[in-house]
């Protein structure tokens, strides 16, 4: 019965899935077409064809795609054998791009405060070249100034329309006859003079050049990292194609814009000293509104963000409200990713991006500017410079407005970020998270078993499941057949609304049943229930649930632990 209902469930999903994936195909598909009507040809005749489907091809489609986006994300394949041809070729060329670049030390940007010994370099190279350029124009001062006084003594005897051309010979050939031959002679020498020491001032000019060459060879960092993974290609790492292809992948392969965006990156990480970031501290306030905990169904590592610390007007007004505070909130959320990535595996068959779930109950609305304006630029800067490190983005505990306002951040997104954003609102975040990471590894305040430091539970306890329908009443039963036993158990009703009790039931019939909680009302807003009891006879521990006053069928997860004490 469990197995029918569980698959019933997953139909209805299915079917969600389906119509929103409908929505998402037609758009994409608009989009497509108005790229193509700019071509001509066969791709319009492709797209209409495709428009002409029939429901039952369209349907099979669809049901492909939506196979892969309702299930926990997977990562794409890093390994050279998996890609396509067009992205092997990308890779190549992008390793290529970059172990040049790295040779020739033009990675980074320049920077202008070094080297101090090539400026110096470079000053002499002026000096001299102006040296040279002063001794030449000497030179000619000096031919001028024997040309001025030749055409003194030019007979004034040639009319205009002789032209400018024969002037010119004639004040020539009036300098070389006036002039005497010491003059003549002098004037070659010092003519030749200057041009020697012009050519040797570029000679130099072109040794101090190769010199400064030689020296930033020498300043070569060929050990240039990225997240702890070697850049340079041909030291062979296999990490540097998962890096590489991260960036491919943000720039839907265009080799050129993802190598400036690697470019952009590691100039950014060097200007705000991004390596270090994990040694600073941001304060209590900001350390409450995120941490790391547990790993989802892939074993991707999850970071939570609890935007409703924020709510705090206090707190909020000690973050925002000034440059100096935004671009500490900014440096915050690039030290979270950082803590991120420490966990994270760059190796073809390794985990190489995190699950980001975001809180927003009890958020800010959008009045509070200063925050929507930094979570925007906190969007950019992660786009920007940590490409493909969010495998699922989660948003839970959603309120209405805030889909107004996804609304408005969406056109800054790309259309592979949209493609990982997930929603779910206040009543069905357990039910939401659970399809992507297990009951033992969600924390208990959204309705899973994981709690900081428990000591009694390990991952060889495994959650069991059971369906309590709708109108009926199910139980749990844990089996206390010794005395003195400490039995221990959690259990979490999806979506709640239910009357829940917990009793012991003795084996002797003539022993009076204790309650170990009073049955009450449980709502949606509830988190797991984890609870012991110590028996001093053998019985068994019955969990109720009541779901008699509901119309739907109600998922029941638990696990319990015998202790001997």
């Amino acid at each position: 019965m469990a197995q029918v209902t569980v698959s019933n469930e997953q139909e209805e999903v299915s079917k969600d899935v389906k119509d929103n994936a409908v929505a998402k195909e037609d758009l994409i598909v608009e989009e497509q077409s108005g790229e193509i009507k700019k071509d001509d040809g066969p791709q319009t005749g492709e797209i209409a064809e495709e428009k002409k489907m029939d429901g039952e091809e369209r349907e099979a489609s669809l049901s492909t795609r939506v196979i892969v986006r309702s299930g926990t994300f997977k990562e794409e394949s890093n390994l050279l054998s998996d890609l396509k041809e067009y992205e092997k070729a990308a890779l190549i060329e992008m390793r290529l791009l970059l172990e040049d670049a790295i040779i020739a030390n033009t990675l980074l940007f320049k920077d202008p405060e070094k080297p101090k010994t090539s400026e110096k370099q470079v000053e002499k190279n002026d000096k001299s070249s102006e040296n040279g350029e002063k001794e030449s124009q000497e030179g000619k001062e000096k031919g001028n100034s024997s040309v001025k006084e030749g055409k003194e003594e030019i007979p004034m005897n040639q009319t205009e329309e002789m032209g400018q051309k024969k002037n010119e010979w004639t004040e020539k050939e009036g300098k070389e006859e006036e002039k005497p031959k010491n003059q003549i002679e002098s004037e070659k020498v010092e003519k030749q003079d200057g041009e020697e020491k012009g050519k040797i001032s570029e000679c130099n000019e072109k040794e101090n050049n190769h010199v400064i060459v030689e020296e930033r060879s020498g300043e070569i960092d060929k050990d240039i990292s990225l997240w702890g993974v070697p850049l340079l290609p041909s030291k062979g790492e296999t990490g540097t194609d998962v890096i590489l292809l991260k960036f491919l992948r943000a720039r839907e392969f265009l080799v050129n814009e993802a190598f400036e965006m690697l470019r952009n990156t590691l100039q950014w990480r060097k200007e705000l000293k991004i390596d270090s970031i994990l040694d600073e501290d941001f304060g209590a306030d900001l350390n409450s509104a995120a941490y790391m905990s547990g790993v989802d169904r892939e074993g991707h590592p999850v970071c939570y963000n609890v935007y409703g610390v924020f709510g705090n007007d206090e707190i909020y007004n000690r973050m925002f409200g000034t440059e100096e505070r935004c671009e500490k909130f900014l440096r915050w959320r690039s030290q979270l990713v950082e803590r991120g990535i420490q966990k994270l595996n760059f190796k073809p068959h390794g985990v190489s991006s995190l699950v980001q779930i975001s809180d927003l109950k009890n958020t800010p609305g959008p009045a509070r500017k200063e925050l929507r304006l930094a979570t925007k630029q906190a969007v950019g800067l992660l786009q920007d410079n940590y490409p493909e490190l969010v495998a699922r983005n989660i948003f839970i505990n959603v309120p209405f407005w805030y889909y107004a306002f996804n609304a408005l951040l969406s056109p800054f997104l790309t259309q592979r970020t949209r493609s990982k954003l997930v929603f779910a609102r206040p009543a069905k975040v357990t039910e939401t998270l659970l399809k992507y990471i297990a009951a033992e590894e969600i924390p208990v305040q959204y309705g899973g078993f994981r709690r900081e430091n428990d000591s009694e539970f390990y991952n060889e306890y495994e959650v069991q499941e059971v369906t309590v329908k709708a109108g009926s009443i199910g139980t749990v039963e844990i089996p206390t057949p010794e005395v003195g036993n400490k039995m221990i158990w959690d259990l979490t009703v999806l979506g709640w609304e239910v009357n829940y009790g917990e009793e012991f039931v003795p084996e002797d019939k003539g022993s009076y049943t204790l309650i170990v909680q009073k049955g009450r009302k449980m709502g949606w807003q509830e988190g797991s229930i984890h609870n012991s009891f110590t028996n001093k006879e053998p019985g068994k521990v019955v969990l109720t649930i009541d779901n008699s006053g509901s119309f739907t069928k109600k998922r029941v997860l638990y696990r319990y632990k015998t202790k001997n004490i």
